[in-house]
Order: structure tokens, then sequence, then C-alpha cells
């Protein structure tokens, strides 16, 4: 390495105590997407909280409860969601952190229109190469937008984080200090599988073709269905999570990428969530690009895939195919994500197939998730005009082009049975039977 780079990193690094003194008051700090977040400055900052004021932290699924997820001291430091997760929900539901509703594909763009701002980067980085660059490897997604509008941006470097190919480099000289760490990269196991989830993974995957590109949600039941991918041939992954299902599907040579039509012989990801195994599968694989999520989520850029399929999970549908995923009535769950930038991205796809996958009922089986008309102050997440499949553990129901009339057959059809009749009464009250 060049004896000036070496100097460059000597002159710029510091304590993460040192680095919350280039923080304003009024600062919205960016931070990647899950495993991308740095534990060490998120800390300090929690440490510190009460020094400063309005500060915001916006993030895609928060990983870890940090100090600052405090009602008490909102007034310093407040969790700004992209997309709730298991830290911040609680939060999010109680009304003290905020969300801001977006698609997962445009938040580069509102960040570069200043309609969210970045004031301030804080990231997970690779170690510096002898060029001087570092990888973001675990969250490309909006954070190298930001890095090209922040005022400040601090790395925190970590041997156990991947480099990795793609547009996810950030080079010495744009950064304004780093701070060194070398805790292991939050891991992620993968989610439970029940019979109900098997049973829904089995009939998606049946319909999924060899030669498929493949974008895979979270979730116990988009991972049922990997588990049954294992005899496929030929997939292509281009998705923005990669977990250790679709490492699966690689170490079994299901997923080769042989057949993708765009970015052939690449898999494609903005974010990694998973086991240190994918983290080291991940680490200079020239077979994996970790790009924004405005290049992996369009669904323009992602639809030239032949044969696209998008597996995503809901949580309540209604009889015209409006897909209630992030919210229980009103109060806020989970996020927008990525669903609708991939079940787009599927519709425009020559070939291409999107599945909204959901358990037919809730709550040990007392509510049914199909219902009539989503639950008052539900968030709409995939529209009627956007869906596609939707698949329970009962069956199948394929809405696009679809009546009214029919699709409200086709869902009563793969609801719970003991669900169907008051279904059916209830469609007939509101003339979609």
């Amino acid at each position: 390495m060049h004896a000036h780079l070496h100097s460059h990193y000597d002159s710029k690094r510091c304590t993460p105590e040192q680095a919350l003194d280039w923080l304003n008051d009024g600062d919205t700090i960016i931070v990647p997407t899950g495993a991308g977040e740095p534990p060490s400055l998120l800390h300090a900052l929690s440490a510190q909280r009460t020094r400063f004021r309005d500060i915001k932290v916006a993030q895609i699924l928060a990983m870890r409860k940090y100090g600052y997820f405090d009602c008490d001291t909102v007034q310093h430091v407040r969790h700004v969601a992209l997309f709730f997760g298991g830290a911040s929900r609680a939060a999010g539901q109680a009304g003290w952190a905020d969300f801001v509703p977006a698609y997962f594909s445009e938040l580069p763009s509102l960040i570069e229109r200043d309609l969210v701002p970045a004031d301030v980067v804080f990231s997970l980085a690779s170690p510096m190469d002898e060029y001087g660059n570092f990888a973001l490897s675990l969250g490309a997604d909006y954070t190298m937008a930001a890095i090209l509008k922040a005022r400040v941006i601090v790395l925190e470097v970590n041997p156990n984080v991947p480099t990795a190919h793609g547009n996810c480099i950030v080079h010495i000289s744009q950064i304004t200090a780093l701070v060194e760490s070398n805790e292991p990269v939050i891991e992620v196991g993968l989610p439970a599988i029940g019979p109900v989830q098997e049973a829904i993974g089995k009939l998606v995957a049946d319909l999924i073709d060899d030669g498929s590109t493949l974008q895979i949600g979270y979730g116990g039941i988009p991972d049922a269905v990997v588990m049954q991918l294992t005899s496929k041939k030929d997939l292509g992954i281009h998705t923005e999570m990669i977990g250790d299902g679709i490492l699966k599907l690689v170490e079994c040579g299901a997923v080769n990428n042989s057949r993708k039509t765009f970015m052939p012989g690449k898999m494609v990801a903005t974010f990694a969530l998973g086991s240190r195994k994918l983290y080291d599968f991940m680490h200079d694989n020239p077979m994996l690009e970790m790009h924004p999520v405005n290049f992996t989520n369009d669904p323009y850029l992602a639809g030239q895939n032949a044969n696209m399929v998008a597996i995503n999970a809901s949580l309540q549908v209604d009889l015209l195919g409006q897909c209630g995923s992030e919210s229980l009535a009103h109060l806020p769950y989970s996020g927008t994500g990525g669903q609708v930038d991939f079940v787009r991205a599927a519709n425009r796809s020559r070939g291409g197939k999107a599945f909204i996958v959901l358990p037919s009922t809730a709550k040990a089986g007392t509510v049914s998730r199909i219902v009539p008309m989503l639950t008052p102050g539900t968030h709409v997440t995939t529209g009627k005009n956007d869906v596609n499949y939707v698949v329970t553990e009962y069956g199948v129901a394929q809405l696009r082009g679809k009546t009214a009339h029919q699709r409200a057959e086709a869902l009563i059809a793969i609801a719970h049975p003991d669900f169907r009749h008051e279904l059916r009464q209830a469609a007939h009250k509101i003339m979609l039977c």
C-alpha cells in the first residue's frame, strides 16, 4: 500500500467518541440496512445522546436496540425508520419513532432530491485496499446516494466485513473520519418453517421454471420456497437481500446465473443479512455484485430479466387483491421495502411471475388473513393493479386480468375452509359475488 494512503488513513482515524464531534444539532444521519449498521458509532452516539438536539438516525431495518431507542430522549436523538424491524417496531407503534413511506428503489432519488436529508453517513465498511478503497458490501442500498450528499462521512472499518464487487466502493479521499472495530458482523439465522410455510413453498416452487431469475424476500415462507428449489436448474439471482437461503441454492448448483438476460453470470443484490458463512462467501467473489437499490430494485432494470420471479410475504389481502404487507391496521409493522418494486419488475418481465405469500389465518387460526376489505387503517403495500399470484397453503389465485368478481371467487377458494362461507356472504354484501 502506498505510504501516502497510509498517512491519509492515519490522519482520519479517531475514536467513536471523537467522531461524534463532527455532528451538528438537527443533522440526519443515514445508516445502511441491517448488518451494515456501525455498532461502535451508534453505541457512542447512544451514550452521549443528551449532548445533542434533534439528531435523526434514518435507517431500514435497525438490528440492535441502541440506547437512543428511548422515548424520554427523542428530543436529543430519534430513530426515523425507512422500514421497521424487531428492534424498532415497538417505538414505531408507540409513535415516538417516525417513519418515511417510500418504495425501497426510490430512497436514493429522495436523497438526491433533498426530500430525505442526508447530512451525515455512519456505515460499516471493509478494510481499505491497496488503492484506498473501502467496500460498503453489507448495504449499498441508499447509502451510496447519501455519500454523494453528506457533509460528514464516518466509516467503521472492520476486518470481518467482506469486500465486494459492484457499485459499493468508497475512496479514502471521500471520507471525513474512520473508526476501527473488529467485533463479528451481526448474524441472522434462517426463519422457522412449519407445515403451513412448507405447503405454500411447494405450491410456489411448482410454478418456478428452470432458468428463472429470483428475488426472494425475507421470512419463513420465502425461505420455505427456497428449500424446495434445490433440484431446479440454471436459476439466477437479482434481488435486494442476499441471505443464507440463496447461498444454499448456489452451493447445491441450482443457481449459476447462466440464463439471466440482464447481467448474465452475475448475482445482484443491494444488502446482505445472514451468517458468517454468507459473509465469507461474499468476500471478493466475482459472481456477486452489490449495487445501490435504485439499480437492483428499479422495476425497469430488474424486469429486463426474462422469467423474473418475485416472492414476498403479506399480512392481509382483501377480495380485490390489495395487499396490506406492512401494518396491523394503523400500527406500522415493517414497511413497503422492495415488495412493489419486484412485483412490478416481474410484471414487466417476459414470462415473469410475482408471488404474494401468506398463511390463510393468523392468531392460531382464529382470524382469516383473506378479508372482504382490509382492516380500516391498513397501509396498502401492493395495489390491486399490480398484484399477480396470491398463495396460501390452500392454493394459488392468479389475479391479473381477472374481474373483481373473479378475483373474489379465486381468493375465497384459497382462504381457510372455516372462513369461506362468511367471506362469500361478505362478498355478496359488497357486490363482489
